[in-house]
């Protein structure tokens, strides 16, 4: 009994040390938790504020200003811009510049006296927290500011008990349209995100656990052992990689559609072909996760890490706009980020290129530093 004690107090020790000597587990373990804590705490918030808005004002007069001071006033609505037309504004949605557009109608001050003022009030359905904060705040700010005017009436008219009823109907109603998605289905929303997110989860660790397993069991040192310098090496891992994802981009598009019915309203061929810059991305970021790790252990603790950043920072639940920046920066330096904006542009809204030409520059670039520092820090590591 006591012999046993002692071969279990000696296994206790032993693996005690081996985990103090792991820094990067010891690291993992205490980390991620705590990082976890601070961007549910600071940057995950399902409420949104300062959306950006464009406005088309007909009539420019004191009553429309005051309007949409009352917007400004509420803090869930930023003018950025100043349009002419309906049409303008669903322009700049298609382009991302703006998630909701207010119009207001030429005979504004008219309709108010007589008790009957429409404004419109267009939102980006695309965006599903947008949207709910949008709608919600929308119909309070013309409720609150018709009961403003309702209550000025009664003060002028001096209507016997002041009450709401003896002056009428509310002045104003606000017409809401949602576009892209107007029966707010969340899974409009989710599934050309969800396919970014399986996309680049499994690129990542297929193209990191397949050079980390060659570098255990030491096939890797007899390949460069060849002619094969670390560039030729990567793209050849990368190739057969890359056809996979594609067929998996087949699969998973065709059960959204064809089985859950999300429409899809752009163009196939510019999906498939933006999707290959975003699955070499990220293929590119595997190969790189995979000179930082040592083993198939450490690749599932950085992927688990990446994955949860790319849920909470990549707009693929959260909105983006509500973030702090130092989140929108970390968010920034992961790709599906950019295809995230790519896919709702494409299959949501049916835009072209021209709507996110930028966001697929940034794949490409993102592409070529990711590879090119990953064949750099291979060819160190095994120098």
């Amino acid at each position: 009994m006591q012999k046993r004690r002692q071969r279990l107090i000696a296994l206790i020790l032993k693996e005690t040390m081996q985990l103090l000597r792991d820094r990067r587990t010891l690291m993992m373990v205490f980390g991620l938790p705590l990082i976890e804590l601070f961007l549910f705490g600071y940057a995950v918030s399902l409420t949104v504020y300062h959306i950006p808005t464009a406005i088309v004002d007909q009539n420019k007069s004191p009553e429309s200003r005051n309007f949409i001071q009352a917007l400004v006033n509420s803090q869930y609505f930023d003018i950025t811009e100043t349009l002419q037309s309906e049409d303008q504004i669903v322009n700049e949605m298609d382009a991302g510049r703006v998630k909701a557009g207010i119009v207001i109608p030429p005979d504004f001050p008219t309709q108010l006296v007589t008790g009957n003022a429409n404004v419109l009030i267009l939102l980006d359905g695309s965006d599903s927290f947008s949207v709910q904060s949008g709608y919600s705040a929308a119909s309070i700010v013309a409720q609150n500011y018709s009961i403003q005017l309702t209550a000025e009436k009664i003060t002028r008219t001096g209507a016997a008990g002041g009450s709401l009823q003896q002056a009428g109907t509310m002045p104003i109603t606000s017409s809401i349209q949602v576009l892209y998605n107007p029966d707010l289905r969340d899974l409009w929303f989710i599934l050309p995100a969800i396919i970014g997110m399986i996309l680049q989860s499994m690129a990542v660790v297929l193209a990191a656990i397949t050079v980390v397993k060659e570098r255990e069991i030491g096939t890797l040192e007899q390949i460069l052992a060849t002619p094969t310098r670390p560039l030729e090496l990567i793209v050849g891992k990368m190739i057969p990689l890359l056809v996979l994802s594609l067929i998996l981009i087949g699969v998973t598009l065709g059960l959204g559609v064809f089985w859950f019915g999300v429409p899809f309203k752009g163009s196939l061929w510019l999906y498939l072909w933006l999707s290959l810059l975003f699955i070499a991305s990220s293929l590119g970021l595997g190969l790189l996760v995979s000179t930082i790790a040592r083993n198939q252990r450490q690749v599932a603790q950085i992927t688990q890490m990446l994955m949860i950043f790319s849920m909470l920072l990549t707009g693929l639940i959260y909105p983006r706009s509500a973030m702090p920046a130092a989140s929108q920066f970390i968010g920034d330096l992961i790709p599906l980020t950019y295809f995230i904006r790519i896919s709702r542009g494409i299959v949501t809204k049916g835009v072209g290129l021209a709507f996110f030409w930028g966001d697929a520059l940034v794949l490409l670039i993102y592409g070529l530093v990711v590879m090119i520092t990953a064949s750099f820090s291979f060819r160190n590591r095994l120098d």
